[in-house]
């Protein structure tokens, strides 16, 4: 038996490295996957539930909770949940029993299932895809389901509003929404979430971050934030579930966990919006101060003999600051829409409808065309034919300059610690290089 190597690519070689046969070490690293990825779904809302009701209560100057589980109410969402288990599970008489039932679960699967392809740190994530931010998206919207036929099971006219409300809104919504988080890709050349962070190491206080890297992914970021709000039905966007018009909209008429669930997969949303803007706009896990990322850099390469063949301890450690750091900036951005909910008024469905159609939507396509044509406006404005004034990234370093200044080999030597043979693939020819070059001379 092979000794044990904690250098695998991924959970499931290193279980195929202690003899396990390949298809049960495949379903051993999912379930280990599944149940770190369900501690992040459950601690995370544990927490912004008790976030949200300090900061609403600081905001309108009260206490907030402080009388359960010490002074700081710590355990009061866990007192919450205690409560919440006690209580009756009820199926209204004229509900659809099935679609009753089925609908919290679908919500909290489709908020659960976004978590499978979002990095914490680096190469810290359940499944790598270079589709990772569409599937993403894709994942994320099929919590709509969920709150339709919530609305629409459960016998009440107005859960039935709610979820038509809910429905009209998320597909307004998601459009913007996708499109906002293709402006910052198209500089990137990749969908790839793991890639996108690690393109953001700045050289300079937070140059690196696409944030800064252009006017139209700065502008950008604003959009997709405001949409994202939207999007996990926050105020002043939760027209779905408006107390003041409809009871409690698609929940109305649910209780105990089943209520609760809708609750989780909204917070547990929260915080991916939060993340995937932490990754496309925000550095992702870098800090921006380039000492303290060139520190963790070098960190990474530090390997002290600690008896387990394969421990690179330099690299544990690094990631794991990397996950913390990644871990406050989505916290952030989820006291931000806690902050907005507490401070400004609920809109109205029209208000919401039209604030999507004729504002936010025409806004994400410009910011969109701005960002394809933002190259091609450099080209012609350098004497050089640079297309990025801060320069290129990805795939994208290894290919020649338009003026053809840069060869192969050249390109080769600018990568030294990529693959040269796979970047050979992804260099120009000489004649590819001359073409681009007459067509920007062109232009």
């Amino acid at each position: 038996m092979s000794v044990p190597t904690l250098a695998s690519i991924s959970f499931a070689q290193f279980f195929e490295d202690q003899q396990i046969p390949p298809g049960v070490a495949l379903v051993i690293a999912a379930i280990v996957h599944a149940a770190l990825l369900i501690q992040v779904f459950a601690v995370a809302p544990f927490f912004f539930i008790w976030l949200e009701r300090k900061v609403s209560a600081r905001i309108q100057d009260r206490l907030g909770p402080t009388r359960v589980g010490g002074r700081f109410g710590w355990l009061q969402s866990l007192a919450d949940g205690v409560k919440l288990i006690q209580k009756e599970d009820l199926v209204p008489a004229e509900a659809d029993s099935m679609l009753y039932r089925m609908a919290p679960y679908i919500a909290c699967v489709a908020s659960f299932g976004t978590l499978m392809v979002l990095p914490f740190s680096d190469g810290w994530v359940a499944v790598t895809l270079d589709v990772g931010i569409f599937l993403l998206f894709a994942i994320l919207s099929l919590e709509v389901l969920g709150i339709v036929l919530a609305g629409y099971s459960s016998g009440s006219k107005w859960s039935l509003f709610g979820g038509m409300r809910e429905a009209a809104q998320m597909v307004s919504y998601e459009i913007p929404l996708a499109i906002c988080g293709l402006v910052p890709i198209v500089s990137a050349g990749t969908l790839n979430l793991g890639e996108l962070a690690r393109m953001q190491q700045s050289n300079i206080l937070f140059d690196g971050w696409f944030l800064f890297r252009d006017p139209f992914t700065f502008v950008a970021f604003f959009v997709y934030f405001t949409v994202a709000t939207a999007g996990c039905k926050r105020a002043p966007f939760d027209l779905a579930e408006a107390e003041s018009e409809l009871v409690g909209g698609f929940h109305t008429e649910y209780s105990g966990m089943r209520w609760s669930y809708f609750f989780m997969a909204e917070y547990a949303s929260m915080f991916v919006v939060s993340g995937v803007a932490t990754i496309l706009f925000l550095g992702g896990w870098y800090t921006g101060i380039p000492a303290i990322d060139g520190l963790l850099g070098q960190l990474r390469g530090w390997s002290p003999s600690v008896g387990i063949e394969g421990l690179v301890l330099g690299n544990f450690i690094a990631n794991a600051v990397y996950f913390h750091i990644f871990m406050v900036k989505a916290g952030l951005l989820v006291f931000v829409q806690i902050w907005i909910r507490w401070t400004f008024p609920r809109l109205r469905i029209d208000q919401v409808m039209m604030t999507c159609l004729k504002y936010l939507v025409p806004m994400s396509c410009v910011l969109f065309l701005g960002a394809i044509c933002w190259p091609l406006l450099l080209a012609s404005m350098t004497s050089d034919g640079r297309t990025d004034w801060r320069g290129p990234l990805g795939d994208k370093a290894a290919i020649a300059p338009l003026d053809g200044s840069l060869s192969t080999s050249a390109a080769k030597a600018e990568l030294p610690d990529a693959d040269h043979s796979h970047a050979a693939s992804l260099l120009p020819n000489e004649s590819q290089v001359e073409t681009r070059a007459r067509t920007n001379r062109s232009l």
